[in-house]
This record gives structure tokens, C-alpha cells and sequence, in this order.
């Protein structure tokens, strides 16, 4: 029941602890002290053709920090998903954590940690190793091996994607996956709402590379669909910071050049997030800061005073991190917000109805994407996947599941929301001549679903002579 075990796939909490729960190896650990031998390394791979790869270095778990080589455990969970939410065949898959070491220092005191005992290499050394590991990933299993990167830290999330993106196929769950996620749920409120994109004024408070795949992500998607220019869709997207509202000539400075481009003139500098509410009255508020009750009561009170049906996303996890709570967040607005998170919160019962949170996880995309990629051959993985990925999912909620307050699918029908995507993105890959292959599928849909790996097992019985086990027929 994907229902019940997909919160124990990827729990970031069971990292905490991995190595000390550790029973077998799985996944391939490749430690900077084998620098110079990576490629040696791939050889011991049980696996003989690898198609996708979940790699780490455990630097920023989620709400968690640096777990370094406990890490692994994200890339175990998140090769799993791509199995139960989307039928990628297990076999051709392989969890990889890249050991550089840890700055945790009680992990360096635990006698029982499974990583380097050694501060965090940085600079030219890290970028080395990385390059090396993409290098022999892409000579021992050829260039249209997907690469996913995940639990990178800020300081190097943004600028590895940017680095491979176009040499590699790959792609960063937690900049893209996350931002197709998001636009998804938006896009399936407009469902609801009947708004558009540029009838909203959007608010991020975080702007780190979660944050900001998400606006750029948003922006791509406003500028297509009101046919307008990138610039003239930023205009709609405002990110608040750990210094306040992303403005031009902010007199506190520190706005990065991926920054600038959301940074607006409003002739005044606001430091506040419930200040910047207040001024901008913004219909969508997004958390990704990992800060518990950044979204206070008054808050999400003036959103709700400024609009009849306010977007409160606080997507930040574990859930003990987001923003604010879905029980907080209804009866703040009298049952008139649409709720999104990044964990699950239990239904709500308020005025006699039951409302049911949505949960913004990123399952509902990547396994999708994976699997169009990987069934296609795709070479690259574009932000245009990520778009399509974004507006097919917001499609795929019900007219039932809207009228509770959902804005994403239940996830009992994700294998099948998972081929859906993979169609979706199958069919851009071939219209971008980015596939290897041929010949194309006359129903993508047909071979997305032809390609899932069937997980379920037969029931088995003994034969009349019990010297044979037989199946037992449906």
C-alpha cells in the first residue's frame, strides 16, 4: 500500500540514524580519498547496465543539515519512489552517495558513523571529484544516463546543475522537482478559483535555490501562458529573504545575480515578512525557509482579509519545519484557504466539512519525468519538462478532489499519474530530437504504461500432487 510505506521511503529523520540502523550496502559509496579512481570504482557495481542514478553528498537533508555519508539513505528512499510511483525498473537503478566528509561535529564524535571523519573538502578539490564522477558515469553507462542530484547545498546545488545541464542528462529534485510540484498546485487551484497566472501576486519567503527554482519556474510558466516576456513575468513573483524583501538597491545588500532578476522598485526597503504581506497583499505564500510558525496568525490573516480563497503553501519538511499547519492555516481563514504542503497533515474538520490538506511531494513529478526520460532515451532534461510535467499533474486532479480542497491526485493513482507525465514529456523529447529510441511510439501513453515494472506478485498454491508450486489464477 504506497498509501501506508511511502513515508518511510524517504524520511529524512531515518538519515539521522542510518548508519547505526545500517543492516546491508546498498548503493555505491564512492569517497573523495578515491579521487583519481572513480571509474575504477563503477566496476564494482553489481549492476551491469545502469539507466539512473540518485546521487548525494549529504550536505543539507532537508530540515536536517549535514548527515554526510548517512545521507545515503535519501538516494535508497528516492530510487525506491521511482519504482512504486512510477514502475522504473529497479535493476536499472543505483543509489550513489559522494563522500567529501562532514561538518557535523557530533557525527565526527560517533564512533559508529559510516563516513570520512573529516571536515567538508571544499573548492577546486570538490569540483574535481565531481567532475570526475560525472565523467565516468557518462563513459561507463554512456551520456543519456540520468543523473539526479539531491541534498546538495545551496552553495553548490544551483551551480552543478547549471554546469551539466547541457552536457549531461540530468536534473535536481530539489530546485526543479520541487518547482514543478509547486506550479502544479497553483495551477490546479486556478482550477478552482478560475484566476490565471498573472491574477496572482506571488510571495516566496525563502530565497534559496528551492526558492528560486521555483519562481523561475512559475515566471516560465506566466510568461507562456499570458504571452509575455521572462522580465515582464518576474514582475508577478516577489522573494523575501533572510534580510527582508528582495528590492534594487536593498541598503542590506546581499542579492545574488540568480537574486536580481526578482528584485523589484518599490522606493522602500521592507525587512518583515508580515510587513511585505501587508504591503503586497500577495494571493500565494510560499514557505520553503524550514522556520516552524513563520507563517503567524496575522499573517495568514491579512491574506486571508485581502482575498476570498489565499494559497498557503508551506512546503518546508519534516513537518516539524513547515511554516505552519494545516489546522492553524483553515481555521485562520474560516476553511477559505487552499493548503498545500511539503509533509502530510491530517484532514481537518471544521464547520461541519472536512478539508484535506494537499501535500506538495515532489513524488508526484520526478518518478513521471524519470520514467518519459528514461523509456524515451533522452539525452538532456530541460526545464520544459519540468514545465510540462507541472501543468499535466495540475490537469490530473479530479473535479472530485478539487471540491475537497486538494490540488494534487490521490496518491493511490500515482503510477498512473506517473506514466501520464512520462507520456507528456516522451512526446517533447521526440518533437526536440533528444531521444535515442526509435522507432517513436505511436501511443506514448500505451509505452510510458508498457514500460512500468510490475511490482505486484502471483499468488502461489501447491499442485494436486504437492510436488509443484502453481499459480493461482485471478
Amino acid at each position: 500500500d504506497l498509501q501506508d510505506t511511502e513515508p518511510f521511503s524517504f524520511l529524512p529523520l531515518q538519515c539521522e540514524k542510518f548508519g547505526h540502523i545500517l543492516r546491508d550496502i546498498r548503493g555505491l559509496y564512492i569517497s573523495i580519498k578515491q579521487k583519481g579512481r572513480v571509474r575504477e570504482i563503477l566496476e564494482n557495481c553489481p549492476t551491469s547496465k545502469v539507466r539512473g542514478i540518485v546521487v548525494t553528498d549529504g550536505e543539507r537533508i532537508l530540515g536536517l543539515g549535514d548527515l554526510g555519508a548517512f545521507g545515503m539513505g535519501i538516494p535508497i528512499g528516492k530510487i525506491s519512489l521511482y519504482t512504486a510511483c512510477a514502475g522504473v525498473n529497479p535493476n536499472q537503478l543505483l543509489p550513489v552517495c559522494l563522500d567529501v566528509g562532514t561538518n557535523n561535529s557530533a557525527l565526527l564524535e560517533d564512533t559508529l558513523y559510516t563516513g570520512l571523519c573529516q571536515q567538508r573538502v571544499r573548492g577546486q578539490d570538490y569540483d574535481d571529484f565531481v567532475n570526475e564522477f560525472v565523467e565516468a558515469v557518462k563513459d561507463k553507462w554512456g551520456e543519456n544516463t540520468l543523473i539526479q542530484w539531491e541534498d546538495f547545498a545551496n552553495r553548490n546545488a544551483g551551480r552543478l546543475l547549471e554546469k551539466y545541464q547541457d552536457s549531461c542528462c540530468t536534473f535536481n529534485d530539489d530546485i526543479q522537482g520541487t518547482a514543478a510540484v509547486t506550479l502544479a498546485g497553483i495551477l490546479a487551484s486556478n482550477r478552482i478559483s478560475g484566476k490565471k497566472l498573472k491574477d496572482h501576486a506571488i510571495l516566496l519567503a525563502g530565497a534559496g535555490e528551492a526558492g528560486l527554482g521555483i519562481a523561475n519556474l512559475t515566471a516560465m510558466a506566466l510568461a507562456e501562458e499570458s504571452h509575455i516576456t521572462l522580465a515582464e513575468a518576474r514582475q508577478f513573483i516577489y522573494l523575501v529573504d533572510s534580510r527582508g524583501l528582495i528590492t534594487k538597491d536593498r541598503p542590506s545588500g546581499g542579492i545574488s545575480e540568480e537574486k536580481s532578476v526578482f528584485a523589484h522598485d518599490i522606493g522602500k526597503h521592507i525587512d518583515r515578512l508580515d510587513d511585505a504581506v501587508k504591503y503586497l497583499k500577495p494571493s500565494v505564500l510560499i514557505g520553503v525557509t524550514a522556520k516552524p510558525g513563520m507563517f503567524t496568525e496575522s499573517i495568514v490573516k491579512d491574506m486571508a482579509a485581502n482575498h476570498e480563497a489565499p494559497l498557503i503553501f508551506p512546503l518546508s519538511n519534516p513537518t516539524s519545519h513547515a511554516e505552519c499547519t494545516a489546522e492553524d492555516a483553515y481555521h485562520w481563514t474560516n476553511g477559505r484557504c487552499i493548503f498545500a504542503s511539503g509533509s502530510p497533515f491530517d484532514p481537518v474538520q471544521l464547520n461541519g466539512r472536512t478539508y484535506v490538506p494537499g501535500q506538495g511531494n515532489n513524488a508526484y513529478v520526478f518518478p513521471g519525468v524519470a520514467l518519459g526520460i528514461l523509456s524515451s532515451g533522452a539525452r538532456r532534461v530541460t526545464a520544459n519538462h519540468m514545465l510540462i510535467a507541472a501543468m499535466t499533474l495540475a490537469k490530473l486532479v479530479s473535479v472530485e478532489e478539487l471540491a475537497e480542497g486538494r490540488v494534487y491526485p490521490k496518491v493511490e493513482t500515482i503510477r498512473t499519474v506517473s506514466a501520464v507525465i512520462a507520456a507528456a514529456v516522451g512526446e517533447d523529447v521526440y518533437s526536440k530530437n533528444l531521444a535515442t529510441v526509435f522507432p517513436k511510439p505511436t501511443s506514448m501513453l500505451d509505452f510510458m504504461t508498457q514500460q512500468q515494472f510490475d511490482v505486484s506478485y502471483p499468488n502461489y498454491t501447491v499442485d494436486s500432487k504437492n510436488t509443484h508450486l502453481v499459480i493461482v489464477a485471478d
